[in-house]
């Protein structure tokens, strides 16, 4: 194993499409991992090894390598661009310490870059930016760059220059040290360094001086020599770039084509040169899981263990789980402590992993991502951590499904088969979610959007051998208020032997959308010295009362949001009961959701179409008829582009319908916007 210094935890997140496997593929053929390259669009890479993957030509699931280069050990982790599996980016970034985003050189910044450019702002990831695509037709780098820092709101710094643009690509001018380097764009061959073409020089010396002031406006010890007029090594100007790219200052900008082979083996470079090793990131931090105090825990294998799992996989139906081992270490054989189960699980094997092979190993240590056999109940954001000196760290988070579809066994006897394959299923994905319908009888799924379930139904068939049919998609509503509402409600009933009462009053206030919910408590706290006018207990059981109740509106059942739920009053009364006054608060809200004049939401999702000119017409005609909400018609190269908001159930088979309006040639991405109601 690799010293920590020369560690890597990296990601590789983009758009779908945007070329990210590609380049992960080439990664490991110049690494020596593979020894023969396999392309997405013939179904053979190493990354995308599930069937779904191959045949549809995307990645579904992020998959994890460790590999090596020029001393370095690399943990690499190829991420979906699909915003229905946005899951798997969110956990990936979550343990990695550096990430590159892969732009295509002719689309720009598109939706989903967007999207995981703010996952990696949330967890604070320094990331380099590979330009890709170099040799298509309308390749644009001065554009895609511009793009970086108006939509990304971005401090790109360019440490390349590319050699020629669309079929006359041929490399790139390293900035930092005044080189050119050119690719035959021949797998075997390596790259070929020489002086900067004399058409280039002076757009070179340009280059690199803008370079040093972008860097010197970020690092201090670079801005003093700058400012006094002294020359800039390039020793001096690649240490002043690693540490503004780990501080997140900016970020570093190569182009390249990973198709034609061109422009890898730099971009494998700038990895070592500019992300950080698990020692350059600040330590991780957690806290007590009893006595609630903040923890935290260097990167150094003496330290006592913390490690993250996040990610489950279902491994010949056997559970296995992904890792990130902030400190300390594990060894196959040995217990973890598991703080959320408040118990210890062995590690019965351990392993290191590439895609869908592992290879089993003795131990793993701090910076190492590893897969972990035996742990029967942990989970995705479980801590796995030390009895000796417990921590546990910041859970992942999820998000909540937006469309569900009717599944039925064909026959009882696939009943069981199917119940075991939907639970195996939601244990590896946290935004799929089974349960059975109480008023029908049916089983539900839920996820993410039409590929998400297509692709979960897909893997029950093939995977689980389960036969099944499955019903027309169906939008997950939320409900809420319109208006402000108070009522009391009381509740009296004899049960057995004794009477069970209760009484309280709720008053409900609708909240902006996009608020979510909240809850207040107008009782007033018992005082030193003073009667107890209401029991704590009555309070508290008033109050899980009211959260139960948030979980069904009056509509149609469905989870409220955007509101603020108060208890205002309780009257004790001489047989009040904990059950008793837990009943009468959810009365009370369900009294008062109907004065409030209760509505449904539905998701709204925000869609980007780019379309050839000559198809724009009859695409914003039919978006019209989907009563799409317009935002924008723009232009990235010689396409149109629509950005619109439009409800989820007016976008089942777009997919269909938009290929046939564009002859094919339109692409278009739906992400999630928000919860409103359908005649906002």
């Amino acid at each position: 194993m690799a010293k920590l210094a020369q560690v890597r935890n990296i990601g590789i997140v983009a758009h779908i499409d945007a070329g990210k496997t590609t380049v992960t593929e080439r990664f490991l053929f110049y690494s020596g991992k593979i020894h023969k390259i396999g392309e997405v669009h013939e179904g053979e890479t190493q990354m995308d090894w599930m069937p779904q993957e191959r045949e549809r030509g995307i990645t579904i699931t992020a998959a994890a390598t460790t590999m090596a280069w020029k001393g370095h050990e690399i943990h690499l982790i190829d991420t979906p661009g699909h915003v229905d599996f946005t899951i798997e980016v969110e956990r990936s970034l979550r343990v990695l310490d550096g990430a590159v985003v892969v732009f295509s050189a002719v689309d720009g910044v598109e939706p989903q870059s967007e999207t995981v450019w703010h996952q990696a702002d949330k967890f604070k990831v320094p990331r380099l930016c590979f330009v890709n695509k170099m040799d298509r037709v309308g390749a644009d780098f001065d554009a895609v760059v511009a793009d970086i820092r108006k939509r990304l709101g971005a401090n790109p710094a360019l440490i390349q220059l590319p050699i020629g643009a669309e079929d006359k690509f041929e490399g790139a001018i390293d900035l930092v040290r005044q080189r050119a380097v050119r690719f035959t764009g021949d797998e075997e061959d390596g790259p070929e360094e020489g002086d900067v073409p004399a058409e280039l020089v002076d757009a070179a010396r340009a280059g690199r001086e803008h370079l040093i002031e972008t860097v010197a406006d970020q690092d201090d010890a670079l801005a003093e020599k700058f400012l006094s007029g002294e020359a800039v090594s390039d020793d001096e100007l690649k240490a002043a770039l690693r540490r503004a790219c780990i501080a997140s200052k900016l970020v570093p900008v190569l182009c390249g084509t990973a198709l034609r082979n061109k422009g890898l083996q730099p971009l494998l470079d700038a990895v070592t040169d500019y992300l950080p090793s698990p020692l350059d990131v600040p330590p991780i931090t957690g806290h007590h899981p009893k006595t609630n105090e903040v923890e935290s825990r260097s990167p150094d294998n003496k330290t006592p263990l913390a490690a993250l799992a996040f990610k489950v996989q279902m491994v010949e139906g056997r559970k296995v789980i992904y890792a990130r081992i902030y400190s300390g270490e594990i060894r196959a054989g040995e217990d973890v402590w598991n703080p959320r189960l408040g118990k210890a699980e062995k590690v019965a094997r351990l392993f290191e992993v590439h895609a869908n092979k592992r290879e089993r190993i003795d131990r793993a240590g701090t910076g190492a991502i590893c897969a972990i056999a035996g742990l029967k109940d942990s989970a995705t954001g479980d801590t796995l951590c030390s009895d000796k000196a417990p921590i546990m760290l910041e859970r992942i988070d999820t998000y909540e499904p937006v469309i569900s579809v009717a599944i039925e066994p064909e026959n009882t006897t696939e009943k069981e088969k199917m119940e075991t394959a939907l639970s195996k299923l939601a244990d590896e994905d946290p935004t799929f979610r089974s349960f059975e319908d109480k008023e029908t009888g049916q089983t539900i799924i839920s996820g993410m959007g039409e590929l998400h379930l297509d692709v979960i139904v897909k893997r029950m068939i093939t995977e689980y051998n389960v036969s099944a049919r499955v019903g027309k998609p169906q939008v997950v509503f939320r409900e809420t208020i319109s208006k402000p509402a108070e009522r009391e409600a009381s509740f009296e009933r004899q049960l057995e032997d004794k009477v069970v009462m209760g009484n309280a009053t709720v008053r409900l206030t609708p909240l902006p959308r996009g608020t979510g919910r909240s809850f207040g408590n107008l009782m007033p706290p018992p005082q030193p010295g003073q009667p107890v006018l209401v029991p704590p207990a009555l309070v508290e059981a008033a109050l899980v009362g009211l959260r139960d109740a948030v979980g069904s509106g009056p509509i149609g059942g469905y989870p409220m949001e955007d509101l603020d739920v108060t208890l205002v009053k309780i009257e004790p009364r001489v047989g009040s009961t904990e059950i008793g006054t837990k009943i009468a608060a959810g009365e009370a809200f369900r009294n008062a959701c109907k004065d409030a004049v209760p509505k449904l939401l539905e998701p709204i999702m925000q869609v980007e179409v780019v379309v050839p000119e000559e198809f724009t017409g009859p695409v914003i005609g039919d978006l019209n008829a989907r009563r799409a909400q317009i935002e924008d018609v723009g232009v990235r190269a010689d396409k149109r582009v629509i950005a619109a908001k439009v409800a989820l159930r007016q976008m089942f088979g777009y997919s269909t319908d938009v290929r046939s309006l564009s002859q094919g040639r339109a692409l278009f991405s739906m992400q999630f916007a928000k919860y409103d109601s359908p005649d906002a």
